[in-house]
């Protein structure tokens, strides 16, 4: 049974930075794609990053302000956020897919953790 969770969100100010962690358990952790969605109150999940390999992939919205990383040994994925915008505040969810296509679609990602809150004030 492959399990994520998350952690590290929390409140932080606009300009802040805050780094998440997704831990996974029961699958062989490095052969997998992993992704960062976000879903804000009233708006549907969208696509944050994405890592797979040695590859990664980025939300125009985030590109250049997040970087998503790896620890194979661990096991543990990583979101560091940095320069965070109040439009950055979300429930912000891990996931696991086998393959890299479609690794924008959260649609494609059969393994979700619980999800972190991230809430960035002005």
């Amino acid at each position: 049974q492959v399990q994520l969770v998350e952690s590290g969100g929390g409140l932080v100010q606009a300009g802040g930075s805050l780094r998440l962690s997704c831990a996974v358990s029961g699958r062989t952790f490095s052969i997998y794609a992993m992704g960062w969605f976000r879903q804000a109150p009233g708006k549907e999940r969208e696509f944050v990053a994405a890592i797979s390999g040695s590859d990664s992939y980025y939300a125009d919205s985030v590109k250049g302000r997040f970087t998503i990383s790896r620890d194979n040994v661990k096991n543990i994925m990583y979101l560091q956020m940095n320069s965070l915008k109040p439009e950055d505040t979300a429930v912000y969810s891990c996931a696991l897919k086998w393959g890299t296509l479609a690794i924008r679609d959260s649609k494609q990602y059969p393994y979700w953790g619980q999800g972190t809150q991230v809430t960035v004030s002005s």
